[in-house]
C-alpha cells in the first residue's frame, strides 16, 4: 500500500514516509527499553551465593553441640591471648659487621675516681693514643674536689679521644712540684665509653668498671687497667639509635723502677678498640601479622565448629504428626 502511494504522488512520498520513520524508530527505543529493563531488573545477583543457609525451620540444637561452641569459643579466646601476647613481646636480633669509621670519629669517655691520699694540687690527666696525640695535664671538662680535708681528690671529668687504641692516666706528670710521697690508692666509681645504655644489660657485657676498690695496696703502686672495647649499636622500637660500647677488661698493680731510681707511679687505663661492631635490634610481629593470624583462627575454629554443633532437621519432624498442613493439597 505503502508503495503504491509513493508512486501515485511522486517526490511527495518522502515527506509522506518521514513521519512514519519516526514513529517507527521511537516504537523500537520503547520495546528495546523494555527488554533490557524487564532482563536487569529481573537479574537476581543471588544465585551467585555458594554458602547457602539452610532455614532456620530445619536446624535444631543439641547438646553436642552446645559443648562444641563452649569449646570452639573458649579455645579462640585463649589463643587470642596467646596470640595478642606474642605480638606484645619485643624480640631482639643481634647482627655484626665490620666497622668503617671515619678518620675524624670521636668516642666520648667519662671517669669518676677518688683518691683518697693525693691533694688536687699534684694531680692532673694525661691522653695518648696511636694517631699521635700527647696531652699532658689535660684540664677540659674536668672537676676536682678535695676529699679528707684536702689529702685525698675526686676527680671527675669527660673528655674525647680517637677511635683508635690508646690511653689515658692519672699523674702528677704536669704539676710544677712533685709531692714528698706518692699514694695513687684509689676507688673507681665510674669509667664509661660513650652513651650509658643501661636498659640493655642483659644482652652482653655493658656493665663499664666501677665500684673497684684500691685503697688497700702499696703507696708507691702503680696500676694498670687493660680495657678492650667492643663497638655496640644499640636500636630501640622507635627506631632511635644509642652508640654504646661493651667491656672486657683486667687490672694490675706493681711498683716500677728503671734505670736505678723508680718511675713515678700513676693510674693507667689502656684501651683498644675492635674492628667489629654489633648491633642489637629491637623487633615486633608487625600488627597486620597479628590480624591475620586472629582472623584465620577465629575464622578456621568457626567453620570446624559449625560443622558439628548444628545438623540438619528430618523435613518431615518440622511440623507435628498432627498438623493438616501435611495433608494440603498445596504442600504436596
Amino acid at each position: 500500500h505503502l508503495w503504491e502511494c509513493c508512486t501515485a504522488r511522486g517526490n511527495q512520498s518522502v515527506l509522506f514516509l518521514a513521519p512514519l520513520g519516526r514513529l517507527a524508530a521511537r516504537i523500537i527505543r520503547f520495546y528495546c527499553r523494555s527488554f533490557f529493563a524487564r532482563l536487569v531488573m529481573g537479574f537476581d545477583v543471588r544465585r551467585f551465593d555458594i554458602y547457602r543457609k539452610i532455614p532456620k525451620d530445619l536446624t535444631q540444637p543439641t547438646l553436642t553441640g552446645a559443648i562444641v561452641s563452649i569449646t570452639s569459643c573458649s579455645f579462640i579466646v585463649f589463643l587470642l591471648l596467646v596470640e595478642l601476647s606474642s605480638f606484645l613481646t619485643t624480640e631482639t636480633k643481634n647482627e655484626m659487621f665490620v666497622d668503617q669509621a671515619g678518620v675524624d670519629e670521636k668516642v666520648e669517655v667519662r671517669f669518676n675516681i677518688s683518691l683518697i691520699r693525693l691533694s688536687c694540687d699534684y694531680l692532673g690527666l694525661d691522653i695518648q693514643d696511636e694517631m699521635g696525640r700527647h696531652e699532658v695535664g689535660f684540664a677540659g671538662n674536668t672537676r676536682k674536689l678535695p676529699i679528707h680535708d684536702g689529702a685525698g681528690c675526686r676527680y671527675e671529668g669527660a673528655f674525647l679521644i680517637n677511635k683508635v687504641p690508646g690511653n689515658f692516666h692519672l699523674s702528677t706528670h704536669s704539676a710544677r712540684i712533685q709531692p714528698m710521697s706518692y699514694d695513687f690508692a684509689h676507688e673507681i666509681h665510674e669509667i664509661r665509653f660513650g652513651e650509658n645504655v643501661t636498659t640493655v644489660e642483659s644482652l652482653g657485657a655493658f656493665a663499664a668498671p666501677s665500684n673497684i676498690d684500691m685503697t688497700d695496696k702499696n703507696a708507691d703502686s702503680s696500676f694498670d687497667y687493660y680495657i678492650k672495647l667492643v663497638p655496640t649499636i644499640y636500636q630501640s622500637l622507635d627506631g632511635s639509635q644509642r652508640h654504646t660500647y661493651q667491656y672486657t677488661y683486667a687490672n694490675k698493680h706493681y711498683s716500677q723502677h728503671g734505670h736505678g731510681h723508680r718511675v713515678l707511679p700513676a693510674v693507667w687505663f689502656r684501651y683498644s678498640i675492635s674492628p667489629i661492631t654489633v648491633k642489637y635490634t629491637v623487633t615486633r610481629r608487625p600488627f597486620y601479622h597479628f590480624i591475620t593470624t586472629i582472623s584465620f583462627v577465629w575464622v578456621r575454629i568457626i567453620l570446624l565448629g559449625s560443622n558439628q554443633h548444628r545438623r540438619p532437621r528430618d523435613p518431615i519432624s518440622v511440623f507435628p504428626d498432627n498438623d493438616s498442613r501435611l495433608a494440603s493439597p498445596s504442600l504436596i
